[in-house]
């Protein structure tokens, strides 16, 4: 039999709450169903990467014939090598 979950005054009260305790005591995650989030973004973080000019220009012209921002166009490229080089 599973604990009954607290009533929480608060988000903050509730975060506390589950950072202590194991949250299979409470729910039976054998009745959960995977969800997708399709609007959900990924966290990302700033970085500073150096790249020959001529590759950003390269990359730029890419960029424009699809009509997307370089760096956005970067992003793909990075990705897909990403998955490929992860599922080989």
């Amino acid at each position: 039999m599973k604990k009954k979950i607290p009533e929480f005054k608060s988000e903050a009260e509730e975060r506390k709450f589950w950072q202590k305790h194991d949250s299979s005591e409470y729910v039976d995650w054998s009745d959960a169903e995977n969800v997708i989030l399709p609007k959900l973004k990924p966290s990302t973080r700033t970085i500073s990467l150096r790249l020959p000019e001529s590759m950003i220009d390269e990359l730029k012209i890419l960029a424009n014939k699809r009509d997307v921002p370089y760096q956005s166009l970067l992003k793909i490229f990075l990705s897909e090598r990403i998955n490929s080089e992860l599922h080989q």
